[in-house]
């Protein structure tokens, strides 16, 4: 697993979590912005669509006011009148013609109700009124992409709001009906101050932020959206799907849409005359680029904020990770210091962190029990060290003065016993051997003292010279030993190429031969033979000492080669040792750059060991 600094595994959660939590904030914003706009865009386009009505509905009742203020007994001329209220036209129709009239407003009229709406004007009926009317009202139509199929070219209908009020006579009957209006075909004055009321004539980097059109059946009559010519775009028709829900199914619609070069949030409503017939629509539209500029820039503010706050927090983290990290690097840093020696080491931690706090004074107390529990070692060591020194010391003299004394015993002793002073009888002979025994075991035992001296003082130097294994160490152990072993009734067998020549200690080789060929004989299997085997590996030769007897169990053989130990068993039992011999070989072969083990065999033991042909090298 890939290894980081705490500040980064502080940091990078931290980071994770300011990340995923910006990107929810964001999402949010982002929705909550476009939902709020996209409402705000919506309910706009439903008032301004409220206001377009009023104003379209105030332009008929401007009429109707005008009818009832200038009518009155008076006989002003009918020219007069149409000139002062703005129509179109204006006629009046006696009863005698009231069947004839066309226009349902004029007929409830002759029922004796004034009343006034829009209504459709058709081409024939325009063209009795008045030439330019009739010339006024057509419109070529043009087809747009989505528009519903139509095979008509030209409009020559034409849209009126129209006003008729009823005159009676003395006994109440309807005797005749003035009624007049207004054609809304190129009426741009209508849709240009229905603009400038519900607007108020703004622009929005040069276009008009609201459009407004007046449809009759399909086809745009009035309105102040301009093609691409810069003209006003009359003539060309709504998609089918407006139509199919205004005209069709009688509701409003809201929809986006592209119109002639922009897009804008559009609403449409179907315009009824007085009978309730669907006749055409009235639209108006937003500009939707004050929107989605407005949503922009409160997106990059909001970004900019979440952005600012991130950027904080990161901050923060960054600080606070520091915070925590730095004390705990400092400690490791002086954790290093005291691992190097240096317990005097203390650390000053000024954090507001109190259970780094806390950790640094542990630390410091730590560091300062340590010292003093080194210093105590460094004492105490120096006292064993000195006491060691002495035992060794005591060790060496005692060694040396039991060794002089014993060479003289021995020679004594082996002298009396060997008949040269005279006969003995079997009595006598009986205690000189155990005499002798004993000075045989008095005389290893000092001998292992004195090489555990030197080892532990550091005696134990390599005078290397060139020797033969079999005929300088092989045959002295055969004549040091022939007589142990022919007592146990032993045979030593040496397996060792007469050729092999070691450049070492030959003494200390010696010393690893015989306390080898020594615990054979003494832990080995009477009547069993010892086996001396030998093998030139080339760099290093390698040395196999094997007796039958007891294998020796794995717990045991990890306590061999230390020192005062020996082997916890019957037979170990049975044998006086001091437990040092085995450690002292190990210490000479190490020191020819090799090694030795152990390894049970299925009737005895193998002491195996290695060591270089040349020490030197």
């Amino acid at each position: 697993m890939k290894m980081r600094s705490l500040k980064y595994r502080i940091l990078w959660p931290s980071m994770g979590v300011i990340l995923l939590l910006g990107l929810f904030i964001g999402i949010f914003g982002i929705y909550v912005i476009q939902r709020n706009i996209v409402d705000r865009a919506q309910s706009q386009v439903n008032a301004n669509l409220r206001a377009a009505r009023m104003v379209y509905r105030e332009e008929l009742e401007s009429i109707q006011k005008g009818f009832e203020l200038v009518f009155t007994p008076s006989n002003e001329s009918m020219a007069a009148v149409k000139s002062r209220l703005g129509l179109d036209y204006l006629y009046t129709v006696d009863s005698s013609m009231a069947d004839s009239i066309a226009s349902p407003i004029v007929r409830e009229a002759f029922k004796g109700n004034r009343n006034g709406g829009t209504r459709i004007i058709s081409a024939d009926e325009l063209r009795s009124m008045n030439n330019s009317l009739f010339r006024m009202a057509q419109i070529p139509v043009e087809k747009t992409p989505h528009s519903r199929p139509s095979v008509r070219t030209l409009l020559q209908e034409g849209m009126a709001l129209e006003y008729a009020t009823p005159f009676f006579s003395p006994d109440g009957r309807v005797i005749r009906v003035v009624y007049g209006g207004k054609l809304v075909n190129r009426r741009f004055e209508l849709v240009d101050r229905i603009h400038s009321i519900v607007f108020e004539n703004r622009m929005y980097r040069s276009k008009p932020v609201g459009t407004v059109t007046i449809f009759l059946d399909d086809t745009r009559i009035a309105t102040n959206v301009l093609d691409k010519s810069g003209q006003r775009a009359i003539g060309t028709c709504v998609s089918s799907e407006v139509y199919d829900n205004v005209i069709i199914r009688g509701i409003s619609w809201f929809a986006r849409a592209f119109v002639v070069t922009d897009w804008y949030l559009t609403a449409y409503e179907p315009i009824e005359d007085v009978v309730g017939r669907r006749i055409g629509i009235l639209y108006v539209g937003i500009l939707e680029q004050p929107f989605n500029d407005m949503r922009r820039q409160i997106g990059l503010v909001f970004a900019a904020i979440i952005g600012a706050g991130m950027v904080l927090a990161t901050i923060l983290s960054f600080i606070m990770a520091g915070v925590i990290s730095s004390p705990i690097t400092r400690m490791l840093r002086a954790t290093n210091t005291l691992s190097d020696g240096n317990l005097s080491h203390r650390i000053n931690v000024q954090t507001s962190v109190r259970e780094l706090h806390s950790l640094a004074d542990a630390f410091n107390d730590m560091a300062k029990k340590l010292e003093e529990r080194d210093n105590s070692l460094r004492e105490t060591n120096e006292k064993l060290a000195e006491l060691n020194k002495n035992y060794l010391d005591m060790v060496g003299v005692v060694s040396h003065e039991l060794k002089g004394i014993l060479s003289s015993t021995i020679i004594n002793t082996y002298s009396i016993k060997d008949r040269f002073f005279g006969d003995i009888n079997e009595k006598q002979e009986k205690a000189l051997n155990s005499i002798a025994r004993n000075l045989d075991y008095l005389t290893i035992t000092v001998k292992r003292f004195l090489d555990l001296s030197r080892i532990e003082k550091g005696e134990m130097i390599i005078h290397p010279t060139e020797f033969r294994l079999r005929e300088d160490v092989c045959n002295t152990a055969l004549e040091a030993f022939q007589r142990q072993a022919e007592e146990k009734k032993m045979s030593m067998v040496f397996n060792v190429p007469a050729d092999i020549k070691i450049k070492g200690d030959l003494d200390m080789i010696q010393i690893v031969a015989n306390n080898l060929i020594r615990n054979a004989i003494v832990y080995g299997q009477a009547g069993k033979p010892i086996v001396f085997t030998a093998r030139d590996l080339g760099a290093t030769v390698e040395v196999d000492v094997y007796n039958d007897g007891t294998p020796i169990p794995a717990e045991a053989r990890q306590r061999l080669f230390k020192k005062f130990s020996r082997l916890d068993t019957a037979e170990g039992k049975k044998v006086r040792g001091t437990g040092l011999g085995l450690f002292v070989t190990r210490d000479i072969v190490e020191k020819h750059g090799g090694a030795i083990t152990c390894e049970p065999r299925e009737q005895g033991n193998s002491f195996i060991f290695t060591i270089k042909k040349d020490c030197q090298k």
